[in-house]
């Protein structure tokens, strides 16, 4: 019997998580959250790329909660909104529905985000007899099950490295490249990403499920960061990028273990191919280096089906937490991290090639 599901949002994330939803054979799309007027109404095929299904978009949240539904795939941008996006998910697992997310990136770990949060997620739990998860790609499976899975070959190891490489002048987010990360202003500017702690609280839990998982206890995370100008002026969607004006980011979040930096997510992030030579540079990936014996070196390039690695980043995001849907609905109600879930697979997503 396919498990029924209710997709809230189709933006960045939301629409490929839709189309991975209507695609997936062990589950059924029972309901569709849009935020904006413009999409509500329409068929939730149309809405992510593929034919007519029947369930048409809705602006309703009454109407979806009422819904008899296993499980909400939650991929609202959180990003500027995080009271309210617990707030959404709290209601939704109360109501008896089961939550998979994306969202609050911090909650890959949820048990040491914030107390506030967690006592509301684990409240609603409790409430609805439900289970709560987040993950993705990054934070998600590239930096914390992929580096778990390779320690696991180590007869010992001193640091382990997380990269993430990735040209993002397709990314289809410019509100967040340009007022989140700072693309596109003075060197001088502080982004909300560079704010103080901002780096340790989108990361942070990264960091603290390696940690477990690795059976280590943090001294503290660390926070350091780079940036460079355009050499020559870019256009970001609607939004010029000045020459002059920020179009490379380089920063580590990391997780400090008897003095030293023994966990480390780096992100090397650039708008023009030609930036910050010195950098390091691949045609799309996520890197694993391993410090130790043996030292190890592990390249995850991806591409959506048009070839663009950055929406590539994206539609992982969305399969991650969809493919979970199973697993999640299966296991007992709480607050899950990765290390609680078996291994996710794709079973029964085989299509022959035409």
């Amino acid at each position: 019997m396919s498990l029924k599901v209710i997709q809230w949002s189709t933006g960045n994330v939301g629409r490929y998580a839709l189309r991975s939803i209507i695609g997936h054979p062990e589950l059924e799309l029972v309901g569709l959250f849009v935020s904006g007027e413009a999409k509500e109404g329409k068929d939730a095929g149309e809405l992510c790329g593929v034919d007519p299904v029947g369930i048409k978009a809705t602006r309703d949240v009454d109407a979806l909660l009422a819904l008899d539904a296993d499980c909400v795939c939650y991929t609202a941008d959180a990003s500027m909104r995080p009271g309210d996006a617990v707030e959404d998910m709290a209601r939704l697992l109360a109501s008896g529905k089961n939550v998979v997310s994306c969202s609050m990136v911090g909650l890959v770990h949820p048990t040491t985000l914030n107390d506030m949060f967690t006592k509301q997620l684990t409240d609603a739990c409790e409430a609805g007899g439900t289970s709560f998860m987040t993950s993705g790609i990054d934070p998600g499976f590239a930096n914390d099950m992929l580096p778990l899975v390779l320690s696991g070959l180590s007869e010992h190891w001193s640091e382990i490295r997380i990269q993430e490489i990735i040209n993002y002048a397709t990314y289809n987010q410019p509100e967040t490249i340009v007022d989140i990360m700072g693309f596109g202003k003075p060197l001088d500017h502080t982004p909300v990403l560079l704010m103080p702690g901002m780096l340790g609280f989108a990361w942070g839990g990264t960091l603290r499920l390696l940690a477990e998982g690795l059976g280590l206890e943090l001294d503290e995370i660390r926070e350091v960061h780079e940036r460079l100008p355009a050499t020559k002026a870019l256009q970001i969607g609607p939004y010029p990028i000045a020459e002059g004006t920020t179009a490379a980011l380089r920063f580590e979040v990391q997780g400090i273990v008897d003095g030293h930096p023994a966990l480390i997510v780096e992100h090397v992030t650039r708008l023009d191919d030609d930036l910050a030579p010195d950098w390091p540079k691949s045609n799309g990936s996520y890197r694993v280096l391993i410090e130790g014996v043996p030292s190890m070196q592990v390249e995850y390039e991806f591409q959506d089906e048009h070839g663009d690695h950055a929406v590539g980043g994206v539609l992982l995001t969305a399969t991650r937490i969809v493919n979970a849907i199973p697993a999640v609905c299966a296991a007992k109600a709480g607050l899950m991290s990765a290390l609680d879930l078996p291994v996710i697979t794709g079973k029964g997503l085989f299509r022959p090639n035409a």
